[in-house]
């Protein structure tokens, strides 16, 4: 959930992420040498090109300090994993965290260890103040670095099919459904939806609702202070209805969207055999359009902000990933110490596929134009970044899936019409699950 700048980011916002992160940075980072005969143990949910990006990061930490770094994934059911190897006594020295539920809920258990006076130092200087708030627990103490952030609030299109059918990116919602009709008019239904996946259209959700109804309550949604039965709640469902159930928008209709996965959802819009020529999604689209797909990021492939509803500010809904320590060792402070410095975050940022909450890093690290923009976006929004509230929410409501937010929104997509049932549903289910 992250709200603000556009990404043609500001003179000031470049500035900000402009200034280099080697020779003038005075993060405090590990001594060389100083962990030699230490050994860490770090659990993520990484597999494949992101594990193995990320032991770039390791190994550069261990080459620095001399400790021996072993790194495991846990899949994506990291809480039921973490979980075991915590009642079992043995749980990592460090932890990357894809929710600040989880960070939440492993500190109300007493399982994790503040961060130190000098990690805490790296924190406040390097990262917008809401990053520090994201890595604080209930009990007001800091014990999370924010590592990797993600943009989720971009709308990815085929350049070539805007330009046959005369259509500009637009910048509100009307401008928006009305582009999507005119390029249904040239022939194709514009809109691909990975429904198939239930944390798709939580995006979905999440995005038009920070704009109805504002930051404040967008903060008071998440923590579930406001019913899903509320007015905002009621005309952002009303909206998504109207655009998820307009004819000849989504190919084969809602139906179809329901079978699509999130990675075919793109492949429609920019593989070989187009289906569709507009897709919604974060910045780690790029990634699948890359690897999946004939298109060019840049030139075939491009993106335009989330659109305003009735003249909301620019906002962004964000993710991330948060380090935490599970042990009191000196090798687990020590290496979230040097997570929260830029010089750990260009190893990571050079090799391309990551965006940096650190507003210490420079922009000219990462390897193209697009990941700099996207880069300084995520700086540029600083301080009114809004984390997607499904990972806020417990588990049981806002991650799982087949149950929850997942599959009511499914159940909408099938039925766009049925709002009110839509909203008191959702209520229920919350209500349920923030007990």
């Amino acid at each position: 959930m992250k709200l603000l700048p556009r990404l043609a980011a500001t003179t000031a916002a470049f500035a900000l992420v402009a200034t280099g992160c080697s020779s003038n940075d005075t993060s405090k980072s590990p001594a060389s040498g100083s962990l030699k005969g230490e050994s860490v143990q770090v659990s993520a949910v990484w597999s494949g090109e992101e594990q193995a990006r990320f032991q770039k990061v390791l190994d550069a930490f261990a080459a620095k300090t001399g400790a021996t770094v072993t790194f495991s994934s846990t899949g994506n059911d990291i809480a039921t994993v973490l979980g075991s190897k915590i009642s079992g006594g043995q749980p990592p020295d460090v932890a990357i965290l894809p929710q600040p539920g989880l960070l939440a809920d492993l500190a109300r258990k007493g399982s994790l260890q503040p961060v130190d006076a000098d990690t805490r130092a790296n924190v406040e200087k390097n990262y917008a103040p809401i990053w520090k708030t994201l890595g604080t627990a209930g009990d007001g103490k800091l014990y999370g670095v924010w590592v990797k952030a993600a943009n989720k609030s971009l709308i990815w299109y085929q350049a070539e099919k805007f330009s046959q059918a005369g259509v500009r990116p637009p910048k509100t919602w009307e401008e928006f459904t009305a582009a999507l009709g005119t390029l249904s008019d040239a022939g194709t239904p514009p809109l691909a939806v990975g429904g198939g996946d239930g944390w798709v259209l939580t995006d979905w959700f999440e995005n038009v609702y920070l704009r109805v109804a504002g930051a404040e309550k967008y903060d008071k949604l998440a923590r579930h202070e406001i019913p899903f039965t509320d007015p905002t709640v009621v005309e952002t469902l009303t909206l998504l209805g109207q655009l998820w159930g307009a004819p000849n928008t989504i190919p084969g209709g809602p139906a179809s969207a329901l079978q699509t996965k999130f990675e075919q959802s793109v492949t429609q819009v920019f593989g070989p055999s187009p289906k569709a020529s507009v897709v919604f999604e974060g910045d780690f689209v790029a990634t699948n359009i890359q690897k999946e797909t004939g298109a060019k990021v840049g030139t075939t492939a491009k993106f335009f902000d989330f659109p305003a509803v009735k003249g909301s500010q620019p906002a962004v809904v964000g993710g991330g990933d948060v380090a935490v320590a599970l042990k009191n060792s000196k090798g687990a402070h020590a290496l979230l110490r040097w997570l929260a410095t830029p010089e750990a975050a260009e190893v990571w940022a050079r090799q391309g596929g990551f965006l940096s909450p650190d507003k210490s890093l420079s922009s000219s690290v990462y390897p193209d134009e697009t990941s700099r923009k996207l880069g300084e976006a995520i700086i540029a929004a600083g301080n009114d970044f809004r984390f997607d509230m499904s990972d806020l929410a417990p588990s049981a409501f806002g991650g799982t899936p087949g149950s929850g937010e997942w599959k009511i929104l499914q159940d909408f997509l099938a039925n766009p019409a049925d709002v009110r049932g839509t909203a008191t549903k959702l209520e229920a289910a919350a209500a349920a699950a923030y007990k």
